[in-house]
């Protein structure tokens, strides 16, 4: 029968993800020690062999739990955040659990959504892939995030704790421009909360006051964490999309690398001599007095529509094509309304969310971090969004 194969061993056959990982391993990089699950594995086979796979793993020890579909991780499309994720699971029982939930999540809104936007597969009658999954030891990070290579520099997105906090745009991050072994972009995010491991698997608190404003990373990891990224990047033979954490002994490891599936927009960091960081102003007038809100260009184009503030899921419904969207993050969830508005305006987030790539998948003008945009944008009624310039212009009055 088919049973669990170590990640060293890992081949195409698993899904890049599983694939990638397989060979950092075997070209000696920090990935965790895992086991990659096959699509084909099934019913008891399923259950005896996690089970014998955690003599390996670990019986208690905490793990995280990733999907490597056959439709994700690729040269033009990522399905970044669309596929169920499952951290701090311990047991076989919970980490079977986990596979089957990784598994019909192929079948889920977001996935679908997302493949009918990116290739025009029809959203119902297409069949699900194949869905093999990744079973790691879980890092618990200090801080973490993700990095992007290519165009000559190494963009370096972290904040304290998991790095769930980043990938599903939760927070405003610090950042790094890395280009020629030195740091010569940074900016200093908020930081507001953080995702850890709990005894219910992970959960999000507050981050204390005096640690909101203070980089989580001084730049000797950052420079750390972009080599490690570069080589990824000369073993994969072009530029790559690694999430990375680092735990509480200092130690950076890679839990995921694939394609840059669309070059971010062009770096307009802030400039960080070695001085302190001017705080970027969120709000400013043009020159005929429109109100003009300021954030991260995450996703390059312009755009215009009538401004659809959503706090949640139950809004959805209020969603009209063509509305430029406006909210306080979006984590996976929120992207099938991506096939269906103008432009995108959050809160919180980063360049290298899942939201912001997907975002730059399709072409979508994103602004993220825009700091109190639900209030302010409430009752602006149209808006003219430039992903490229990081700005949102009150165009008309409601």
């Amino acid at each position: 029968m088919d049973t669990v194969v170590p990640l060293d061993a890992a081949t195409a056959a698993h899904g890049a993800k599983a694939a990638g990982l397989g060979a950092l391993r075997r070209a000696g990089l920090p990935v965790p020690v895992g086991v990659v699950v096959p699509a084909s594995l099934e019913g008891v086979d399923l259950r005896a062999a996690v089970d014998g796979a955690l003599d390996a793993l670990g019986r208690h020890a905490p793990l995280a739990v990733r999907s490597s579909a056959t439709d994700e991780d690729g040269p033009t499309v990522s399905a970044a955040g669309q596929y169920e994720t499952v951290l701090g699971v311990t047991g076989a029982g919970d980490v079977v659990a986990a596979v089957l939930a990784c598994r019909a999540s192929a079948a889920g809104p977001r996935v679908t959504a997302y493949r009918a936007a990116t290739t025009g597969a029809p959203a119902a009658g297409t069949p699900a892939p194949e869905v093999a999954v990744v079973v790691q030891r879980l890092v618990d990070a200090r801080a973490a995030g993700v990095l992007f290579t290519g165009g000559g520099r190494t963009v370096v997105e972290a904040s304290w704790g998991l790095g769930e906090s980043v990938v599903r745009g939760a927070v405003d991050p610090d950042r790094w421009t890395v280009a020629d072994g030195r740091v010569v972009e940074r900016r200093t995010g908020t930081k507001r909360t953080r995702v850890d491991r709990s005894p219910a698997g992970v959960a999000a608190r507050e981050v204390p006051g005096a640690d909101r404003g203070r980089p989580c990373l001084d730049e000797a990891t950052v420079l750390h964490v972009a080599a490690l990224g570069d080589q990824v990047a000369s073993l994969r033979g072009g530029p790559q999309d690694v999430e990375w954490a680092v735990d509480d002994d200092g130690a950076v490891w890679l839990l995921q690398a694939r394609p840059v599936t669309a070059a971010l927009p062009p770096d307009r960091g802030e400039r960080d001599p070695g001085g302190p960081l001017a705080p970027r102003s969120p709000r400013d007038r043009a020159d005929d007095g429109r109100a003009v809100l300021r954030g991260t260009g995450a996703s390059g184009g312009r755009a215009s529509g009538p401004a659809r503030v959503v706090r949640g899921p139950d809004e959805f419904g209020t969603v009209r094509p063509g509305d430029v969207l406006v909210c306080c993050g979006t984590d996976p969830a929120w992207t099938p309304l991506f096939g269906v508005v103008a432009a995108v305006v959050t809160e919180t987030g980063g360049l290298l969310s899942h939201a912001a790539i997907v975002a730059r998948e399709l072409r979508l003008p994103a602004v993220l971090g825009v700091a109190g945009a639900t209030d302010a944008l409430r009752d602006a009624g149209s808006l003219a969004v430039d992903g490229d310039a990081g700005t949102v212009v009150v165009a008309a009055p409601a």
